[in-house]
């Protein structure tokens, strides 16, 4: 007789007579111990091998730069002017000096504006690639990419020409009448900060299209809806959902132009020297190397609690994007 199917649907089994031997169930081999999962934990562990070489590489030679620096910065120079290690604090409290407090934030008001004005310059070069360079999008990156591969201080000598009094800039303001004989970029704070901005722009750039790329053109669609303006929509939507990239882009432009001496030199005056300008001068021309070495640790303080804010940073918006 055929046995009739339960609530459930499934066939009602016979039942089993308790004297039977019990079948063994069939051995389960656990996740380890399968090939795939021995391959995928391996494949880690040969990326850490090949990684241990260059960190070592780059950490050992930093950690031994920062100790040099370090020492030297107690150190002394004897009367030929060669450097001396020792334990005197003198080149720690010498930094207290007005003059170089000065230099200092004249460098860190530089390096702000800095950022401000690439973070404005780059935001709708990036958005224009990422989201309206449809197919030409890599051969506009590579327009903006392939210029910044010569050398820097190349780049600022051409720069240095075309915001000269004789300069191609200055004609042009002159002959629409937007500037005078007597107007002058270079050997002032407006030429330094062009000169930061043209060299370190393109660190900007990058980061803030990586962002774009990663971002869901759906939200811009739905921020228009909801703002209606282009202007609204990219103030609310685009930039908050992109503020990853900028926070890394004002950090790959602040360190360097931070601790920049070549757009000073070549674009400013005496009144318009940075740190940067200090340190060179004292292990240069000086031939104070124990004071340009606790200048060069001032500088590398600084730039830590930038980078110490940016991490912090980065770490509040991944908690907040795991909640």
């Amino acid at each position: 007789m055929a046995t009739r199917g339960n609530r459930t649907g499934t066939a009602l089994r016979p039942p089993q007579d308790p004297a039977a031997p019990k079948t063994p169930a069939p051995d389960r081999k656990r996740p380890e111990d399968t090939p795939g999962t021995t391959a995928r934990t391996r494949q880690p562990r040969l990326w850490t091998w090949l990684l241990l070489p260059g960190t070592l590489w780059m950490t050992g030679f930093l950690v031994a730069s920062l100790l040099l620096v370090a020492t030297l910065a107690l150190g002394t120079t004897d009367p030929l002017g060669n450097p001396r290690f020792g334990l005197n604090f003198a080149n720690l409290t010498a930094l207290a000096d007005p003059a170089y407090s000065t230099v200092l934030l004249r460098s860190l008001g530089y390096a702000l504006i800095t950022c401000l004005i690439s973070l404005a310059v780059a935001y709708p070069v990036a958005y224009a690639i990422a989201l309206r360079g449809g197919r030409f999008k890599n051969l506009l990156i590579a327009a903006i990419v392939v210029p910044f591969f010569a050398n820097y201080l190349v780049r600022m000598y051409g720069w240095s020409v075309v915001l000269s009094d004789d300069g191609p800039l200055l004609r042009a303001l002159r002959a629409i009448g937007l500037a005078d004989g007597d107007t002058k970029i270079l050997q002032t704070g407006v030429g330094v900060v062009a000169g930061l901005v043209y060299g370190f722009v393109v660190f900007m750039i990058i980061p803030l299209y990586a962002a774009m790329e990663r971002m869901d053109i759906s939200l811009i669609e739905a921020g228009r809806d909801l703002y209606g303006g282009p202007l609204r929509t990219f103030l609310f939507v685009t930039v908050p959902a992109t503020r990853q990239g900028a926070a890394a882009g004002c950090v790959l432009v602040f360190l360097p132009a931070m601790g920049d001496f070549v757009s000073a030199q070549l674009m400013g005056g005496p009144d318009q020297i940075m740190i940067g300008n200090l340190i060179q001068d004292k292990f240069f021309q000086g031939q104070n190397w124990p004071l340009g070495s606790a200048l060069t640790m001032l500088l590398m303080a600084v730039l830590f609690l930038g980078m110490l804010g940016y991490l912090r940073r980065t770490r509040k918006d991944e908690a907040e994007a795991a909640r």
